[in-house]
């Protein structure tokens, strides 16, 4: 201690008018621990009257729990002094004379006078910044609350409205599926309606000819049958029936082809002997040729195959009798099949007038009739009717020509398909 208790450096009226006038409460502290001298900001911040605190131990204004270690800490800086921050990084508290405690900021100095060593504590009581601090955390802890649920709501509002564009979308897919069904049907009833046009007016232009052919050979055979003219008689019934022949083929159209549009037509797979079959549509068709017309048959293969034996007839039916109307009296027809990486594929060719290469693209659609078709009867179904039993029996149907040298119209089938 110092002589008669005071600090010779506190004797300067300088010193002194600085010590006690400071904003921060300042501490002078011995050697031994015991405070020499404490300026007004640190009684007031102690809660200590005048020089009350004077005499004291520094571990005094520390609260119980940190007394044991700070002993330690100050023989430590005792040694070793030098000017520095106490507790950086680290909340330090201290004890008023009430026993309540604060949070305070404290940097140490050190000096010696008369060869003793004198530490000074600065001591800032940071209670009201700390309790900023606090409300700041506590405010952005709340912040970061908010944002979490408001976050939340913003996906959970995002689904909703994705949930609604996508009933939305689901709605509008909907509505134009119904329009295009709508489209569809009307579509649909409108080419029923020009399909019974058609009817209508081929009906009445390909029926008056035959029947009217009919009516008069038959009131023409009455006359000849009296007049016992033989020859003139069988003249008239080949007359009536290539004339029911025509109107039986015409009819066959209609028939197949409303059964088509329908969706009527039932497929049945059978093993058919290709030898036998093609023969047999020869001696089903060869009455009905223009004289001197003749099929000849050629087939490089007779493995049987897997077809519906109705629908296939009714093709080459087609197609050949196409062949015999659109050739000269006395002209041959061609049927040639053969077998083609498992293909069966028929070529039905004649030597006829052709067909212009300009009507090429038209030849399978419903009613088309080539240009030079002339007066040659006909209602421009049958080609139509052909590449559909073709599609029905997984096959293709294709042909090339040459206008007045013919035509061939091939049609390429499954050898084995189950349908």
């Amino acid at each position: 201690m110092f002589p008669n208790g005071t600090i010779p450096i506190l004797d300067s009226d300088a010193f002194r008018e600085i010590f006690q006038s400071m904003s921060e409460g300042i501490i002078i502290v011995d050697d031994a621990g015991k405070i020499v001298a404490a300026n007004p900001v640190s009684e007031q911040i102690f809660g200590y009257g005048k020089d009350e605190l004077n005499g004291a131990h520094l571990e005094s204004l520390l609260p119980h729990r940190y007394r044991g270690r700070h002993t330690t800490f100050r023989e430590s800086f005792n040694q070793h002094p030098e000017p520095r921050r106490m507790g950086f990084g680290r909340d330090l508290q201290a004890l008023r004379k009430d026993g309540s405690e604060f949070p305070v900021e404290i940097s140490l100095s050190f000096t010696k006078v008369k060869g003793q060593l004198l530490v000074m504590a600065f001591i800032s009581d940071i209670s009201e910044r700390k309790k900023a601090e606090e409300a700041l955390k506590r405010s952005e802890e709340q912040l970061l609350v908010y944002a979490a649920e408001l976050e939340k709501k913003v996906e959970a509002r995002t689904q909703a409205l994705n949930n609604t564009i996508i009933k939305l979308e689901e709605e509008v897919r909907e509505r134009k599926r119904a329009e295009e069904d709508v489209r569809k049907a009307f579509e649909k009833e409108r080419e029923l309606n020009e399909l019974k046009s058609k009817f209508v007016s081929i009906a009445s232009h390909e029926f008056r000819t035959p029947l009217s052919a009919v009516l008069s050979s038959a009131s023409l055979i009455s006359q000849y049958k009296d007049k016992g003219e033989i020859e003139k008689v069988t003249k008239h019934v080949a007359r009536i029936k290539s004339s029911v022949t025509h109107l039986t083929s015409i009819l066959n159209d209609f028939l197949s082809l409303g059964k088509l549009e329908e969706g009527r037509i039932e497929i049945n797979m059978e093993s058919v002997s290709l030898t036998d079959f093609l023969t047999e549509v020869r001696e089903e068709l060869v009455e009905t040729l223009k004289p001197g017309q003749d099929i000849e048959i050629k087939c490089n293969t007779k493995v049987e195959f897997q077809t519906d034996a109705r629908i296939l007839r009714n093709i080459l039916f087609n197609l050949i009798s196409n062949a015999s109307k659109y050739s000269d009296a006395g002209k041959k027809i061609f049927v040639n099949c053969s077998l083609q990486n498992d293909r069966i594929t028929f070529h039905v060719k004649d030597e006829g007038i052709g067909i212009p290469e300009d009507d090429f693209k038209h030849m399978f659609d419903r009613f088309f009739r080539a240009s030079n078709a002339g007066n040659t009867q006909g209602t421009g179904l049958g080609l139509n009717i052909v590449k559909r039993y073709a599609d029905l029996l997984g096959g293709s149907v294709t042909f090339n020509s040459r206008y007045g040298e013919g035509s061939t119209f091939s049609i390429a089938l499954p050898l084995n398909k189950s349908l």
